[in-house]
């Protein structure tokens, strides 16, 4: 028979290496949360605009609206986020854009119901619209700042109009017709950074996180409308890193 004597030596060496490969283990483990959990609120805001597009062609409006509006704040938290944990990359840029151009253009696009060619004509502009502000001009080469009305608040203010005038497709259409020149227009929009700036914006995204999770659509959708809206109007008055 063969018999296994550990030293106490052999112990702590066995020990120390079980330890050491743990802790290696549990590193790589938080390396790839840290690198990727930016990425995983994109994915998230790509499956609520994928999951608001059925919605939409099963004719749930309601519900294509609240995941529209999920999108939205799940959109500004992720750049947020791999900011702050240093995890900007190439692929997460283009994932990124990939959920925005889902969630913003073609999710939001539905919203306008369109039954006929010219219906359907403006909705593949705002889709273009969306596209073309995410491809050609995002970025206005002067730091901070967006060159064209950045796509989430469009949407955010058609969501909200929506919502508050129970799919008014007139009302819709023409908002739709506005939201398209402010995105191509090439405007100077500063970056909203909401959740990396003054304690006030912070309280924005809160109260917003909170109305649509958990207070009725109309108070969600006068929060969103009221936020959007403020943007678009007085984006360097009020929502600059300056301000």
């Amino acid at each position: 028979t063969l018999s296994l004597k550990l030293s106490p030596i052999g112990i702590f060496q066995c020990t120390k290496k079980l330890f050491l490969s743990e802790r290696t283990g549990r590193g790589q483990t938080l390396e790839f949360i840290r690198k990727n959990a930016a990425n995983g609120l994109s994915v998230a805001n790509l499956v609520a605009g994928l999951s608001s597009v059925l919605c939409s062609l099963n004719r749930q409006y309601h519900h294509s609206c609240w995941l529209l509006l999920v999108g939205f704040l799940l959109d500004l938290a992720d750049g947020a986020v791999a900011r702050r944990l240093d995890a900007c990359s190439a692929l997460g840029a283009k994932l990124d854009d990939f959920a925005d151009f889902t969630t913003f253009g073609l999710a939001t696009a539905l919203l306008l119901q369109p039954q006929g060619a010219l219906d359907g004509l403006l909705a593949i502009a705002y889709v273009m619209a969306v596209f073309a502000r995410l491809c050609f001009f995002s970025s206005a080469g002067i730091p901070f700042t967006y060159r064209g009305l950045p796509c989430p608040y469009a949407s955010s203010l058609l969501v909200s109009t929506f919502l508050l005038t129970a799919g008014n497709v007139t009302l819709l259409h023409v908002i739709a017709i506005i939201m398209v020149l402010f995105m191509v227009d090439r405007g100077l929009y500063p970056h909203d950074k909401v959740l990396e700036s003054q304690l006030w914006k912070k309280l924005v995204y809160a109260g917003g996180v909170v109305a649509v999770l958990f207070l009725p659509a109309t108070v969600a959708s006068v929060y969103c409308l009221v936020w959007s809206t403020s943007y678009i109007i007085f984006p360097f008055a009020v929502w600059s890193c300056a301000a």
